[in-house]
């Protein structure tokens, strides 16, 4: 019953860990961006760590390819779709790599 408690503890303090990691990178990215691409990178090891799915708002903000901490408009790019599935295209600067997003209705 105690390990029991214990996981669930670790788990409650690994998650808030990974947003004050994910928040810090955020701010940082603009001044330092390997200070940032270092907590990102800690904030993922922790939730490998602790086998903590991120929640989908930090997931995005790791390129598929090189799996590096990008931000919009300051290490990634994003484009809008000109055909008629409705899809944003986000480039990573770093690595070059691009993938879609599918806007549905």
């Amino acid at each position: 019953m105690i390990a029991c408690v214990k996981k669930y503890l670790a788990r409650d303090i690994a998650k808030e860990r990974i947003h004050l990691l994910i928040d810090h990178a955020r701010r940082e990215a603009l001044y330092d961006e390997m200070l940032a691409n270092d907590q990102a990178r800690l904030a993922r090891k922790i939730a490998m760590r602790m086998r903590l799915r991120l929640p989908y708002e930090i997931r995005q903000l790791f390129c598929k390819g090189c799996k590096q901490f990008i931000l919009p408009g300051i290490s990634s790019r994003v484009r809008t779709g000109r055909s008629r599935l409705k899809a944003i295209r986000i480039t990573c600067l770093k690595c070059g790599h691009v993938y879609h997003k599918v806007i549905t209705n």
